[in-house]
């Protein structure tokens, strides 16, 4: 199976090593109507540089988002339920070698503890993680976990909606297990494309198999699961390989499936505690360079949700909302029982954050932006996914259901949950919304 051609790759990004304004510009008119890019057009784009093509690309990126799904902006958090991991990969603080991490499982009570402490800050959505270790982190300890989080309540008696999972890459019979598991998207980042320096940053444990964590999400889509979530990790190797190979990726997905990836998601190389390739990278990310990344995945994969964690600082973030990324998480934590403060010591999480805000904060900053914070999850929970999903999102419909749909997730979020003063922000906005907004009642 052939997904990523290292030798085509680089010589696309020689070729066009010096993109001419006039083809930068033609590449972007094109990409307008929101029908994608081929890998040879995000070759040029990502070697753009003048500052006249950014700013074309930027703008074009802010409109191409909007066009397909308008001002929401969905809001997760992360839950870690394990830092137990068997894999040597020098980026990350759940390292085997990392001897001073302190290890946890977390207790099923300790993870409704968890989940509560999570939907007091009014989230209806999770990203569930942990370490790969075939003991204390089993898949069939996850799906024991999944089944904790799901029944849950908090003090209003809401519940989480939705369960995305980012575990490790699984084996055909063991997807048989996890399709019939109530899950949305399932996630897995390749790390880095190039296939050579895959081998120098990860130095023992299962995870050293490149293919078999390139060729994860055909396994997944071919065992049952509908949505999958791919992603690098900015900062291992050029950017600019890393672009491509996340589009060669998706390309090749959409191809075999017709289904593209649900989410890409872009997060840059943060410090973790004992892991020394994060404490200095020669292929270091500058933000121009970061935003630059984020609008080429825009106009090249218009349909799919783009992901930011809280690695990147709070202005940034704000930032680049205008540039693609429609989903960011808030109130994170990184290490198991971080949102109860249980075991919250610096050594047991996976890497540092630096978009300290709350979620309440987070929200607030949004909506003074302009933009929708959504809960919704009601794609997921009425079965509009995989290739259905994929149908209304590529013509650019997705919005329709977006739109209606934050709004009124929230307004939940503001009379359960939010402080005066947000109250008052957000309802002003639901106001000025609903003039503009479809209001056909099929559309749920």
């Amino acid at each position: 199976m052939k997904i990523i051609d290292d030798k085509y790759i680089c010589e696309l990004l020689e070729k066009y090593a010096n993109p001419d304004s006039n083809h930068i510009n033609e590449i972007i008119e094109k990409a307008k109507e929101a029908k994608g890019v081929s890998l040879e057009d995000a070759a040029m784009l990502i070697n753009a540089n003048k500052e006249q093509d950014l700013e074309k690309l930027f703008d074009t990126a802010k409109e191409i988002k909007n066009k397909i799904y308008g001002k929401r902006v969905v809001l997760f958090t992360p839950l870690y339920v394990s830092n137990y991991c068997t894999n040597d990969c020098l980026y990350c603080g759940f390292r085997v070698n990392n001897k001073g991490m302190k290890r946890v499982s977390l207790t099923q009570n300790e993870i409704t503890e968890e989940v509560i402490a999570i939907l007091e800050q009014g989230h209806k959505r999770v990203l569930m993680l942990m370490g790969e270790h075939p003991k204390n982190a089993s898949l069939d300890y996850f799906i024991e976990c999944i089944n904790t989080v799901y029944s849950a309540k908090d003090s209003k008696g809401n519940s989480i909606q939705r369960i995305n999972v980012e575990i490790e890459p699984l084996s055909a019979e063991e997807f048989q297990k996890l399709k019939d598991i109530p899950i949305g998207t399932y996630t897995v980042f390749q790390e880095t494309y190039n296939k050579k320096t895959y081998e120098q940053v990860h130095l023992s444990g299962i995870k050293t198999d490149y293919n078999w964590r390139l060729e994860v999400m055909h396994r997944a889509l071919n065992n049952g699961l509908h949505d999958v979530g791919i992603g690098a990790l900015f900062g291992l190797y050029d950017y600019r390989f890393e672009v491509l190979g996340l589009l060669s990726h998706a390309m090749n997905l959409d191809k075999e499936f017709n289904i593209g990836p649900h989410t890409i998601s872009v997060p840059r190389l943060q410090y973790a505690h004992n892991a020394p390739l994060s404490a200095i990278t020669k292929y270091a990310v500058s933000d121009i360079d970061f935003k630059k990344i984020i609008a080429v995945l825009r106009l090249a994969v218009p349909y799919t949700g783009m992901i930011l964690s809280t690695r990147e600082r709070a202005e940034l973030r704000m930032e680049l909302l205008d540039l693609g990324i429609s989903q960011i998480s808030s109130g994170s934590r990184t290490n198991p029982g971080g949102y109860k403060q249980a075991f919250n010591e610096v050594d047991s999480s996976q890497f540092n954050l630096n978009d300290g805000r709350t979620s309440g904060e987070i929200i607030e900053n949004i909506i003074d932006l302009g933009y929708i914070p959504s809960f919704c999850t009601s794609c997921y929970r009425i079965g509009r996914v995989g290739e259905k999903f994929m149908q209304i999102a590529k013509k650019g419909d997705i919005k329709l259901f977006c739109q209606q749909n934050a709004l009124t997730t929230l307004n939940e979020y503001l009379n359960d949950y939010a402080n005066e003063n947000v109250r008052k922000k957000g309802k002003q906005l639901i106001q000025n919304e609903l003039k503009t907004t479809p209001t056909d009642k099929s559309l749920v």
